[in-house]
């Protein structure tokens, strides 16, 4: 995920990559159009992103889940080949250019579409973990793509620049050889009538017979849930009522702005004339006084670091549960912006270079960088993946995506006139007092899934609803529920037809009336309470 932007922080300065791109080159254009055209070349990427995010929302759920994997893994493939085969000459640019976009657009479908497809094919209780595997590679991707990088400097050809941009077809390769080995979401299958593959897709992951009776529950469950909106529009992502879709929506992507607004690329990039590397470097280099070397050695360091706490995140994921990591990442990355802040007050608003508190910012720089890559790095992929319900998942996923391609772009672009400005001082001060705007939202609107099945997600909004609590709290309060249990709270909360009642309540003695009245009693004994 983080390979082709990753690899970019590393070339886009380099006098190698100058002798085809000259307009990047400031010694040629000057600084100001150098720094401009070197933020553009990086940041078209993301736009390449939002798109691929904008087709998933548009057509996501008519190809598949696989199909749209393939299709993002192959654009990867197409631009990357694009990006890698300019020549010297007046449209090399564009070239580039092009091919960053191609290249964006797969990375963006498939971020839309992984985290809902690994949601979608998981048990309760490993889901979290599944999608913190995923997310992690960002992470990986990032430090892989900083020592290739660091590593190629020293040739002083175009295969510095090349050959790391093109080692990302090999992982699209991967991609596409290893998804056909791996079964469609078996809510995709049931939700365009393919019956009988779903069915066996159900059976397989749940390790049963198809005609048991736990895989007839299952399958009739999601059916339910489906059965309910009909055919799927995306103006179903607008509705409230017994399935919060809206609110369920704007949960997800809430998570997404915010780890894009937490401080994550002050901390780990800065473009000083355009160019993206790892914060620390600068800090090494212009604060501590080692040398360029050095310095990219330790924020290769920084990234090593980085990557193996995201790792930290799969025993913390299913024990903590999503709220608490959620609060305690905020907590530290918000700790980690205040103590680099106050440690660079010498420096930037006394003019002490000298002064030994910049260590201090060191260390916040470190703190944030395990805080952010233990929780808020995976959080914001697994939260939409399986807080949105069936109908309206890959929507609402790719809404998610959407938000955070765009406020990466909008966060990149802005940070560095912050740090020209305000100094680090100002802009890490600034982001910690953003980190602490989290605490409230977080702690009010953040329903718990831990160890919850997609459906049984889908009763505690519908019984909050109905019977006008708080979803926190009823999150909070609700026992774990069976099949049998889900399907009949399905019927009483108006989640299922009363097809679906006739089909299931009349072996259990319920009737869509009774459940009805008794949902009123309860929401009345609430109102009571």
């Amino acid at each position: 995920m983080l390979l082709p932007s990753g690899v970019m922080s590393g070339i886009i300065s380099a006098p190698q990559f100058f002798r085809i791109f000259p307009d990047l080159n400031p010694d040629n254009v000057g600084s100001d159009h150098a720094s401009t055209m070197q933020a553009f070349y990086t940041a078209i990427y993301e736009v390449g992103c939002l798109a691929g995010a904008t087709f998933a929302l548009l057509w996501g759920n008519k190809l598949g889940r696989r199909k749209n994997i393939t299709i993002g893994a192959i654009f990867v493939i197409i631009g990357t080949i694009i990006q890698i085969t300019p020549m010297p000459g007046k449209r090399a640019g564009h070239q580039f250019v092009i091919g960053r976009i191609v290249t964006g657009f797969g990375n963006g479908l498939n971020t839309a579409t992984v985290p809902s497809w690994q949601a979608e094919c998981s048990k309760a209780h490993n889901r979290g973990l599944h999608i913190c595997i995923e997310a992690s590679m960002i992470a990986t991707g990032t430090v892989i793509a900083y020592w290739i990088d660091f590593g190629l400097s020293y040739l002083d050809n175009s295969i510095s620049w090349r050959l790391p941009i093109g080692l990302q077809i090999i992982f699209a390769v991967i991609v596409i050889i290893g998804i056909w080995y791996l079964p469609e979401s078996p809510r995709y299958l049931l939700s365009t009538g393919q019956y009988e593959e779903g069915e066996h897709v159900v059976a397989a992951l749940a390790d049963e017979p198809v005609d048991s009776p736990n895989t007839q529950l299952q399958k009739r469950l999601i059916v339910d849930a489906l059965d309910n909106f009909g055919e799927l529009q995306i103006k179903h992502v607008l509705t409230g009522g017994p399935s919060q879709h809206w609110r369920r929506t704007l949960i997800g992507a809430s998570s997404q702005l915010f780890q894009q607004i937490g401080g994550c690329n002050a901390v780990m990039g800065k473009r000083s004339r355009a160019n993206f590397v790892p914060y620390s470097p600068v800090i090494y280099q212009q604060y501590i006084g080692l040398d360029r070397r050095m310095s990219l050695i330790l924020g290769g360091v920084n990234s090593t670091v980085y990557a193996m706490s995201a790792f930290l995140s799969y025993p913390m994921i299913e024990r903590l549960g999503r709220r608490k990591m959620f609060l305690l990442g905020t907590f530290g990355q918000a700790l980690a912006m205040f103590l680099a802040a106050f440690c660079l007050i010498p420096n930037d608003l006394q003019g002490d270079s000298n002064n030994h508190a910049v260590y201090g910012a060191v260390v916040g720089l470190f703190l944030f960088l395990i805080s952010f890559g233990c929780t808020w790095l995976e959080l914001p992929w697994l939260l939409p993946a399986e807080i949105n319900p069936n109908a309206i998942r890959t929507n609402a996923n790719a809404i998610s995506t959407q938000t955070n391609w765009i406020w990466n772009f909008a966060v990149v672009m802005w940070t560095p006139p912050m740090l020209n400005s305000i100094k680090g001082f100002g802009t890490f001060m600034f982001f910690g007092c953003v980190n602490l705007c989290f605490f409230p939202i977080i702690y009010f609107y953040y329903v718990e899934t831990r160890g919850r099945t997609l459906e049984e997600i889908d009763i505690i909004f519908a019984k909050a609803y109905c019977e006008k609590k708080w979803y926190v709290r009823v999150g909070n309060e609700m026992e774990r529920l069976s099949p049998e249990e889900v399907e009949r709270a399905a019927v009483k909360y108006g989640l299922s037809t009363e097809g679906s009642v006739r089909e299931f309540g009349e072996d259990q003695g319920i009737t869509y009336e009774h459940d009805k009245r008794e949902v009123q009693k309860e929401a009345e004994r609430g109102q009571a309470a």
